[in-house]
């Protein structure tokens, strides 16, 4: 049987963990309630400007994240024509070249996606998982009562189970790199070298270097757009995101 001063000291603090789980979530679907997209682009790209003849661009994107379904590459083209651009299929006949590969669509932490702009083109690209600990918290609450503990540990998972279930601090975002390439004036040549290091068994690396004559200018960047609002879905999000990933790649040219 458990002594009637033992359950009055567990149901204070359990009355209080609710009322803190219900404050936060009203709290949430308050300041969260509006949409909040954001684009940030790493590094500016500048391109030589270039009369209306060459203005021609051949452009190839990729997606590698786990949403092959995500396309993007029909409104980056649009966007590009918009600006007064031609698309051509075949890079001899380009004076840019726009590559993009999208490493990552969905759902982020915030920290994820700015760590990720924060390393620039090429940096590692990461998630995080976000627990809680309500229901540790309301079994300590509950005293040295086994039986109490055990309850109170279930009881406040599921309080916080049901207020994360009915308000959610969502943020989706989409991560991708750039390699913007302009054809260098005529007469020009650049000299490119490039150095890569590769992991060879557990404890050794082949570096390997190789130098070239071409001639093409080659810049790279990362665009991290990330939309942000309480149950937020999938679906909602996209479309903002893709406006804003391709109003940052048409603003380069």
């Amino acid at each position: 049987m458990f002594s009637l001063s033992a359950i009055r000291s567990t149901i204070a603090p359990l009355a209080l963990v609710a009322l803190l789980a219900g404050c936060a979530a009203t709290q949430t679907s308050i300041a969260k309630r509006e949409l909040d997209v954001q684009t940030k682009m790493t590094d500016t790209v500048f391109l030589e400007p270039v009369n209306a003849e060459r203005r021609t661009v051949f452009i190839s994107v990729r997606n590698t994240s786990d949403k092959p379904d995500f396309m993007v590459e029909p409104a980056i083209r649009r966007q590009i024509e918009s600006a007064g651009y031609r698309i051509v299929d075949d890079p001899d006949q380009a004076q840019f070249m726009l590559q993009a590969n999208v490493l990552q669509a969905g759902r982020n932490s915030q920290t994820a996606a700015d760590a990720a702009g924060e390393g620039g083109f090429g940096s590692a690209v990461s998630g995080a998982a976000i627990g809680a600990g309500t229901g540790f918290l309301l079994g300590k609450a509950g005293g040295s009562d086994v039986g109490l503990t055990i309850g109170g540990a279930l009881l406040g998972a599921a309080i916080g189970t049901a207020a994360d279930a009915y308000v959610q601090d969502v943020t989706y975002s989409v991560i991708t790199d750039l390699r913007v390439s302009e054809r260098a004036r005529g007469g020009s040549v650049v000299s490119q070298s490039e150095q890569q290091t590769l992991g060879q068994g557990s404890g050794g690396a082949v570096t390997q270097s190789t130098s070239t004559l071409t001639d093409w200018k080659h810049y790279q960047t990362r665009i991290v757009a990330t939309a942000n609002q309480a149950n937020l879905d999938w679906p909602d999000a996209a479309p903002f995101m893709v406006d804003g990933l391709t109003r940052s790649i048409g603003g380069i040219f």
